[in-house]
């Protein structure tokens, strides 16, 4: 890690109200994903890998699983000075929860002043993808600016779902503008069908922002967020520079992953993720040992496939299956299973995402479906076959039809 004192702040209070029902009992950040990990996980991991060792997550909406992660995978206390703490709002400006990621620093500032940090690195806490942070960080300070944003390059057609850079004609690396959600964007110079989207993560010089969280705190026409208020005051007065995802090399990754990066704040984005694991050569690679993604490290026995009573042996193609879970003679089929789950004979699992303890019973079928946790799938019944019928019974069926059934929820014939 570069030199200067480095902090880490993870922005992990958002509510996450477009992936419904998996956020009814839960912070977004909190969410499974991959089988094993918490979406937290990679934004932590990257951090880690990087080198941080001074870390915070703010929590805020429904913190209580998130919290108990961060405190049982997180532990890294007995090294010197080290630590990953979850920080729930504390009211320290009065009687109200955060307005913003901008009020969430705000509030927290007492974090930085008791550490006295020279650099602040502050990421989002749902977002899946690699990145090595120190290099961001000596990019920063040889720009010279107080603020960095990390861009990734977009296809252009997507403009309207990011917010967008716009850098400078004579210096590619200085923000002229930052353009929320632009209908009419311009290309790169290099690239004029890209575009450069931020990717919600920054670096700042400490006495910079929390000069700029202080005087946010101050306007009453803000909407307190660090994308849409904090950034455009660094850019409007020429001191924000931009690192392109380009410049950074991850160990360990390979063409097809090195600047991989998704949001997944929606039910079909946060599906889609699931799909890039599981491809022969995943477009997102869970097997990088040279940058890993830690998490909670589960007391559980090996993933079992056994025959059914009538000798069936079942079947697994292109999928990703969690320790502690039991086939037997059941079909699983481009999804991802979670750890302990039980898979009953003759059931069949395609193209679905499974989160943790959840029973598929006899001759049943999951399609095209995401289950919450501790979900029982009575025998013979159907999910994700039927758009009309699964909304007729309650169940989320996104436009694309992704049916997802929330915590507990029990699927009868």
């Amino acid at each position: 890690m570069a030199s200067k004192k480095i902090f880490g702040i993870v922005l992990a209070g958002g509510e996450g109200k477009r992936l419904m029902p998996l956020t009814a009992d839960r912070a977004k950040p909190a969410v499974p994903f991959g089988g094993n990990y918490r979406l937290i996980d990679f934004a932590l991991s990257n951090l880690i890998n990087s080198g941080l060792r001074q870390i915070v997550v703010l929590t805020q909406y429904k913190s209580h699983s998130l919290d108990r992660h961060v405190s049982q995978t997180w532990s890294i206390e007995g090294l010197l000075g080290a630590y990953v703490a979850s920080v729930p709002a504390q009211q320290r400006l009065g009687k109200r929860w955060f307005a913003g990621s901008a009020d969430a620093i705000l509030q927290s500032l007492n974090l930085l002043r008791d550490e006295k940090p020279d650099i602040v690195v502050v990421v989002g806490a749902d977002h899946v993808y690699r990145m090595d942070f120190d290099q961001m960080v000596q990019a920063h300070i040889e720009s010279g600016k107080s603020a960095t944003v990390a861009a990734i390059r977009q296809p252009i057609s997507l403009a309207d779902q990011f917010g967008v850079i716009q850098t400078n004609e004579d210096d590619a690396t200085l923000i002229d503008a930052f353009l929320e959600k632009p209908k009419n964007p311009v290309g790169l110079a290099d690239s004029p069908d890209e575009v450069l989207a931020s990717m919600g993560n920054y670096v700042f010089n400490a006495d910079a922002l929390i000069d700029a969280v202080l005087r946010d705190g101050e306007n009453p026409a803000s909407n307190h967020d660090m994308g849409g208020d904090i950034i455009p005051d660094f850019v409007s007065r020429g001191d924000c520079a931009v690192y392109d995802l380009n410049r950074n090399d991850v160990p360990g990754s390979t063409e097809r992953d090195r600047y991989y990066w998704r949001d997944v704040g929606t039910i079909d984005s946060f599906y889609d993720a699931h799909r890039d694991l599981i491809a022969a050569l995943p477009v997102f690679n869970l097997y990088n040992t040279s940058w890993p993604i830690y998490s909670q490290q589960l007391n559980s026995p090996p993933a079992k496939f056994g025959r059914d009573a009538h000798g069936n042996p079942g079947s697994l193609i292109e999928s990703i299956v969690s320790l502690g879970t039991v086939s037997i003679g059941s079909h699983i089929e481009r999804s991802v299973v979670g750890p302990w789950n039980t898979l009953d004979s003759g059931s069949r699992v395609v193209d679905s995402v499974l989160f943790d303890r959840i029973y598929v019973g006899k001759n049943s079928i999951v399609n095209r479906a995401i289950l919450d946790k501790d979900v029982v799938i009575a025998d013979g019944a159907h999910i994700g076959l039927d758009a009309e019928a699964d909304r007729a019974r309650g169940f989320t069926v996104t436009p694309s039809g992704i049916t997802v059934v929330g915590k507990g929820v029990r699927v009868e014939q």
